[in-house]
């Protein structure tokens, strides 16, 4: 443990999207924040699984990419000078006079008067398939996300899948691979219908494959594919020639520490009050997919609100004796401040 302890008014836990949203939030009531995050840089699942994976209901803007949204995110928090703790993971907390004590696997030892918790769905990992000998082709020819879709222009890449990310990336990659197959056990999908359909019109038009099997051995050499054995739907085998595999069977999802932490759990999710997203525990937020309350809609902007919500309560824990007026951001002296606006 470090012999140095950080002082700040709150700390996030989780730096995708919506933690990023609550520094800005936090900052125009003047609360000054700390993030941690497992990954190495901020996004979360945006820019680790899809950087480039085109987002459609973030308000004003009609396409963003998981990349994009993070950039604009970043820049829109720079005024409030939020400092991060990246590759680090919360161990251990401890309810302190006024607040709380954080300590991360690295030893980083975090004094805050709220908490945050803004971790998605907690670590999560690539559901990996059951197929013999697959680690040596990991990182190589064998991806459980896509970074760049450049990496992937002019060659032979398989997707194996039926849901939104093995559509979605069909129709992305499509246009740059040299030739795409899209490969599911079964003819239904549990992916949104109208990227069904424009996969189905891709094959129509022979500029791509659909084939029904599972994968069952991988072939090749030094850690480069160059086919596969699948068993189709009739029981027979056939070779599919393959320079790229992705597997798109999910992720399992992991909450950690923060299931020691004293909270009341629903299914690994944090019920939360709506009026605040304050948790069992006073002080302490849960906010975006970790939560969970009546009528509640894992999506982005559904953050971004709850995020409001709960910076609202936070400055009465930071700021007791001072009493919390509502401002726009146009109003906001605060944001005025940091942006040097008189």
């Amino acid at each position: 443990m470090s012999d140095k302890v950080i002082s700040t008014d709150a700390v996030i836990v989780g730096a995708g999207p919506v933690g990023l949203f609550a520094v800005f939030e936090l900052g125009l009531v003047d609360i000054k924040c700390h993030l941690v995050d497992i990954l190495d840089r901020a996004g979360g699942q945006c820019t680790e699984l899809y950087p480039e994976k085109p987002i459609y209901d973030i308000p004003g803007l009609t396409v963003v990419s998981g990349q994009e949204l993070t950039d604009r995110l970043m820049d829109q928090i720079k005024p409030f000078g939020a400092e991060f703790h990246f590759n680090q993971r919360v161990e251990s907390l401890e309810r302190r006079d006024g607040g709380f004590r954080l300590v991360t696997d690295a030893g980083t030892v975090l004094d805050c008067k709220v908490l945050v918790i803004a971790a998605g769905g907690g670590s999560f990992t690539p559901k990996r398939p059951p197929l013999p000998g697959i680690e040596q082709y990991e990182g190589t020819s064998v991806f459980y996300s896509v970074r760049k879709m450049e990496n992937f222009k002019d060659r032979d890449v398989l997707i194996v899948g039926g849901g939104d990310s093995a559509l979605d990336w069909t129709l992305s990659l499509q246009p740059v691979a040299k030739s795409l197959t899209l490969l599911h056990r079964r003819a239904e999908f549990r992916a949104a219908p109208a990227s069904v359909q424009k996969m189905l019109d891709l094959v129509d038009k022979g500029a791509m494959s659909f084939k029904l099997g599972q994968v069952t051995t991988l072939h090749g050499e030094g850690g480069r594919l160059s086919a596969v054995t699948v068993k189709g739907a009739d029981g027979v085998t056939f070779e599919q020639p393959v320079e790229v595999l992705l597997p798109f069977f999910g992720l399992t999802m992991k909450l950690g520490p923060v299931a020691d932490w004293g909270l009341n759990l629903e299914e690994n999710l944090i019920p939360v009050d709506t009026a605040k997203f304050e948790t069992s525990e006073k002080g302490i937020f849960a906010i975006g997919d970790i939560n969970t309350y009546p009528g509640k809609l894992k999506l982005i902007l559904s953050g971004f609100h709850e995020a409001a919500l709960m910076a609202q309560q936070a400055h009465h824990y930071v700021y007791p004796d001072k009493k919390l007026i509502f401002q726009y951001t146009t109003s906001s002296s605060s944001l005025q401040k940091k942006l040097g606006v008189k």
